[in-house]
């Protein structure tokens, strides 16, 4: 952490060199080209509504209604006052997308072992062992945009609470405060959950230490002074964690009411995800070996082979022209694991693996215990359901974990301790404290495990079929003859893999034996590891992130594009929602275009999520009438698609003469198979006891009409001669929305589960309905107050820093 002005200028140095790593591999940005990433285009339709609005307006609204019949911005990119973090941020992610992201990822490397004590050079070396691991490619492919950055900022964390572990207080405060405002800011809670699983095994390390070496005072010290660091960075934060809290509770995150399943029997209680839900993404035991060999289990799902696959030999032998037979090739089902699906493998590099051995065999002390630990842990718990005992002790006792989908994702922790500990154990080489026999004996056993583990997965290869879940399926498409060639194809790549592994293994210990016997420095050691890795990790990068993925900008922009049905409906311009079944819940399409019941988030709405279950996949059209689906896409004899039009949608307001009241949420949920929506609303009154009126006259000219629409503000007028009750076919959401009837404050009412009523009294009416979301008015304070706070105290630390400095220079 030396900062002369000889230093400054390496790290400047080392920072160009980032930037042109980062802009070399994603290249097409240069040319104006942006990446078309599949999440990010679904996130586009979801988010299309609140864009537009901003846009013609310049205000920012909190809630749509595009998608999943209203929820909600807060995940969908909304901006909240006096978010200064966020405005740091876009400082630091300065270069086009995706660049951006790998630039984070090895300047934040690069920072975490600067603060580590290691050399510039091996800092450079390390962070790019880490920006290139090709989950982390990957997932910048596929648009996991928001994962991407916490990963960025996690190692930034770690140096800044490494500073402090090293009785630099002041710096390591301020590191830990500035970046883990950054980590949750980035908004992408799992990574930091799974991180702060590492701080805890790193905090027990070091706790066992200070016990051991009598250092109880400074270890409490340090962490009294983290938890201030975090807790002022939380507040920073305050307006998006409330209101990410609020949605949580809300949607299919959050304890569901209900106690029964659709069928009818019995739903256990739970307050998270259900267990088949979070495991579902389970990485397999034996697949883990990908960490050393990449395509052990096929790689992915769409593995480009070209012509020298067996498919290919097969389907020209058999005429088919070459064209067509590279076309199929270049997109095999190689993939034969455990999981649903993969876009690739989890792949640290066999340089990285071998090096973290090194570093196992080599360093000593509480650094390799707390990143050994936490590597074993990663993995472990990355089995999930293939590993029933820890993971079931984590979904039932551990806080917050049955929070979380995708358990095989918790390997990041392992992508990021393996380079750590491999740069550290480069650094010892590098010691001339370390006698060479001591370093010859760690590179011979680090190489033997190695190879061996080399020649171990070889030998695996007889114990596989290579078949894979979906390969019934291809069968029936494919037939018998092409699918063995396929998998042929897969235990071909599995072997050329492997033996690529060795190789890599070889040469990087080849390197380390000659500069152990002196016969190269350490800069050709450096720059000789630097190479190999990148030709290993960009290697495989390449197969799965390329500039095939790169589209013209304004593809990405508008990722979809309205077609005839599209053009059709939108000549309505009423107010309505559009149904596809095609699409179902699980997709953002359709609210590019309209307002949908469906979407796509990891979080939907619970309320929404049941009504499809207990009702929309049962075909209940009163469901659908009551939240006003005017059109279904459906398909013609033909197989073409055509809007058709649900002349029994009931509109977005109207009055009912009946409240039928039910006192559990299992029974209002019921109680939709068996109703009218249009004359009936059903309203539990163990929730609203005041709703003691239950019949109400409906005259023939008693109306209610929506007269302006707008995402956050929506106002009605009704013509009633008698009293009362209207049901609006917009969602509920028990926070931020505020009713008037003639500017004046009413209540409102949750009622047919999901939706949202009101008693309104005779006569001519003006019903307003806004929201004016509480959270982003009290965050917004809270974040404020706390921006000001870290700003003073990061000026009053470097200040002070920067005087002591000084005082103690001519002592030096």
């Amino acid at each position: 952490m030396n900062l002369s002005p000889k230093a400054i200028i390496t790290h400047i140095c080392v920072i160009g060199l980032f930037i042109l790593a980062s802009l070399v591999y994603f290249y097409p940005t240069l040319q104006g080209k942006a990446i078309y990433q599949s999440d990010i285009a679904q996130y586009k339709g979801m988010a299309q509504e609140r864009d537009a609005y901003k846009e013609v307006t310049g205000e920012e609204s909190y809630w749509t209604n595009s998608a999943f019949g209203g929820m909600p911005t807060y995940q969908l990119g909304a901006n909240y006052p006096h978010n200064y973090v966020k405005e740091l941020d876009r400082l630091i992610r300065f270069l086009p997308r995706p660049a951006d992201y790998l630039f984070l990822y090895l300047i934040g490397f690069y920072i975490l072992l600067l603060c580590l004590k290691v050399d510039f050079r091996l800092a450079a070396l390390g962070a790019l062992a880490f920006g290139f691991s090709t989950y982390l490619i990957i997932i910048l492919g596929v648009g996991h945009n928001a994962k991407a950055h916490a990963l960025g900022y996690i190692p930034m964390v770690l140096g800044g609470i490494v500073l402090v572990f090293r009785k630099k207080y002041i710096l390591g405060f301020i590191l830990t405060a500035l970046a883990m405002a950054l980590e949750i800011s980035a908004n992408h809670y799992q990574m930091t959950y799974y991180f702060m699983l590492l701080v805890l095994v790193m905090g027990l390390v070091y706790l066992i230490y200070a016990i051991k070496e009598k250092e109880l005072k400074h270890f409490f010290a340090s962490v009294g002074i983290l938890v201030l660091a975090v807790v002022l960075s939380i507040f920073t934060n305050a307006t998006s964690l409330m209101a990410t809290k609020e949605y949580a509770d809300w949607s299919t995150r959050g304890t569901s009411e209900l106690t029964i399943n659709p069928d009818g029997s019995e739903k256990p209680v739970s307050t998270g995800l259900d267990y088949d839900y979070i495991t579902q993404y389970s990485y397999g035991i034996a697949e883990s070996l990908n960490l050393f060999a990449p395509r052990l289990f096929g790689g992915s799902g769409s593995e480009d082979l070209g012509k020298d696959s067996k498919a290919y030999e097969y389907l020209t032998n058999q005429g088919l022209s070459p064209t067509k037979a590279v076309e199929f090739s270049s997109s095999l089902p190689l993939y034969w694991g455990d999981q649903p699906i993969v876009a690739g493998p989890a792949y640290v590099g066999a340089i990285v693996f071998f090096l973290f051995l090194l570093g196992v065999f080599l360093v000593d002390g509480k650094k390799k215990w707390w990143l050994l630990s936490g590597a074993i842990l990663s993995l472990l718990l990355s089995w999930g359901s293939n590993f029933p005992l820890l993971t079931n002790f984590m979904i039932d006792y551990f806080p917050l974990y049955n929070k979380f989908r995708a358990v095989s994702s918790i390997q990041v922790v392992l992508e990021l301790c393996l380079p750590v500990l491999g740069i550290l154990g480069i650094r010892e080489l590098f010691k001339s404290s370390v006698d060479q026999k001591e370093k010859l004996k760690a590179l011979k056993l680090s190489f033997f495990f190695s190879v061996g583990l080399g020649i171990f997965i070889f030998l695996l290869k007889g114990f596989f079929d290579f078949e894979g879940l979906r390969d019934e399926t291809y069968r029936g498409y494919f037939g018998d003859e092409l699918m063995t060639m396929i998998q042929r194809d897969r235990e071909a790549v599995y072997i050329s893999d492997t033996f690529r592994s060795l190789i890599y293994v070889v040469l990087a210990a080849a390197a380390l034996w000659f500069f152990i016997k002196d016969k190269i420095n350490k800069n050709i050691l450096v720059f000789a590891l630097g190479a190999l890795i990148l030709f290993d990790l960009v290697g495989v990068d390449l197969r799965y992130v390329n500039e095939d993925d790169f589209v013209r900008q304004r593809q990405v922009n508008q990722p979809f594009q309205a077609n005839q049905i599209d053009q059709m409906i939108q000549q309505d311009d009423s107010i309505y929602r559009v149904f596809d079944p095609q699409e179902g819940i699980n997709g953002a399409r359709t609210s590019y275009f309209h307002k949908s019941i469906g979407g796509y988030h990891a979080a939907k709405p619970r309320a929404l999520q049941n009504l499809f279950e207990y009702h929309l996949y049962q075909n209940n059209l009163q469901v659908m009438n009551m939240l006003n689906v005017k059109y279904v896409i459906q398909q013609d004899e033909e197989g073409n698609s055509f809007p058709a039009v649900n002349p029994d949608a009931n509109g977005n307001a109207w009055f009912v003469n009946q409240l039928v009241p039910v006192s559990s949420a299992n029974e209002e949920i019921l109680k939709l198979k068996d109703f009218n929506s249009k004359t009936q609303a059903v309203v539990n009154t163990q929730e609203y006891p005041e709703l003691t009126k239950l019949r109400y006259s409906v005259d023939s000219l008693a109306r209610i009409d929506l007269v302006d629409y707008r995402p956050n503000s929506i106002t009605y007028t009704t013509k009633n001669p008698n009293d009362g009750f209207a049901v609006f076919s917009e969602m509920h959401y028990p926070s931020g929305w505020h009713a008037f009837i003639d500017g004046k404050p009413k209540e409102h009412y949750r009622v047919d589960y999901a939706l949202r009523g009101m008693k309104v009294p005779a006569g001519q009416h003006k019903i307003e309905f806004r929201f004016e979301p509480e959270v982003v008015e009290t965050g917004s304070q809270i974040t404020l107050a706390a921006n000001i706070l870290l700003g003073l105290m990061i000026f009053g630390g470097l200040g002070f820093t920067l005087l002591r400095g000084k005082k103690e220079e001519p002592h030096a």
